[in-house]
């Protein structure tokens, strides 16, 4: 399978190779390199091992927001299209509301939703800070001057945080959460001490612990992950906190049915290779896989669920 990577910097699309004109288009509204990239174009490069889709593939990384400025040029340029593809997740929805974004994820076509991938909170691995209690215990004492960092505002690791706040009764309000455009980036931030702590997936977070670079404290699933054995989860630690970062496909606004139905029907199959077990096994994800107006009624019922949160955290009105 030939792919053309597109980068785009802003509003700055930059081509890095170009061959035959591609059968199908993928947005991926974020930087290169992140969750959303990795999870859109491993899962069409074993899409490709598996023969399930072998044609052509077009990906174009325009980030911001949350994703909501690359989903918003993919409505404007792709409505109605076939083969025209996004990548998006919970962050997708909690920053519609936050930035009070025109997008309304009803009118896109649902096609799968991928993975779920638990979140870890870590600090630098030379901190005094041992423990998640401990953490907790300098937020409260000085909750301003604990700078935290993670994902967009109103992401999935800004309402992680403000739940950790909650159960931990500091008030949310007064978090001194600091936006990253990347998991990398927050570990530079936590290591060269321009935050005290960062929030983000076990896939961006495990490589750098590994190096030695931070020290994961506590981590979002409900039981301890098999990827991460030995960091307790925060209810272990007494902070009924749980909550995964799902990511997943949609169609065009408008896609014609039966284009929907074909590509439902690729990723239904691509669900059960191997290839894309190994990926999942890889990569630390976990399946959390439903396709098709199933997972358009799952988009709904999140959005309402991640509304009552921000709303419950004080984030929106």
């Amino acid at each position: 399978m030939f792919i053309k990577k597109v980068i785009a910097l802003g509003a700055t699309t930059v081509m890095l190779a170009s061959a035959a004109s591609a059968d199908v288009s993928v947005m991926i509204p974020a930087g290169p390199g992140g969750g959303w990239d990795g999870t859109g174009r491993q899962a069409f490069n074993a899409m490709n091992a598996a023969g399930i889709y072998t044609e052509g593939v077009n990906f174009t990384n325009t980030g911001g927001a949350g994703g909501t400025i690359g989903l918003a040029a993919f409505q404007n340029s792709e409505a109605g299209k076939a083969d025209a593809l996004a990548v998006f997740g919970a962050i997708t929805v909690g920053s519609i509301m936050l930035n009070s974004s025109p997008i309304d994820l009803s009118t896109y076509t649902p096609i799968a939703r991928l993975t779920a991938e638990y979140l870890v909170i870590a600090v630098d691995a030379n901190s005094p800070i041992q423990t998640l209690d401990e953490l907790v215990a300098a937020m409260r004492e000085n909750t301003g001057a604990t700078p935290v960092g993670g994902g967009s505002a109103g992401g999935v690791d800004h309402i992680a945080l403000a739940l950790l706040a909650q159960a931990a009764e500091v008030p949310v309000a007064d978090l001194n959460y600091i936006p990253q455009t990347s998991g990398a980036e927050t570990v530079t931030a936590i290591v060269n001490g321009t935050l005290q702590a960062g929030i983000s997936g076990i896939s961006e977070f495990a490589p750098f612990q590994e190096q030695g670079r931070i020290r994961i404290l506590g981590i979002t699933s409900n039981e301890r992950h098999a990827s991460l054995p030995d960091v307790p989860t925060f209810a272990e630690a007494g902070y009924a906190v749980e909550i995964a970062n799902w990511r997943g496909i949609l169609g065009a606004p408008g896609m014609p049915a039966d284009n929907a139905a074909e590509w439902v029907a690729r990723f239904d199959q691509l669900s059960e290779t191997p290839e894309w077990a190994q990926v999942l096994e890889t990569q630390g994800w976990d399946s959390f896989y439903l396709s098709g107006p199933a997972f358009g009624e799952f988009i709904g019922a999140e959005n309402e669920r991640i509304g009552e949160i921000l709303k419950g955290a004080g984030l929106i009105q």
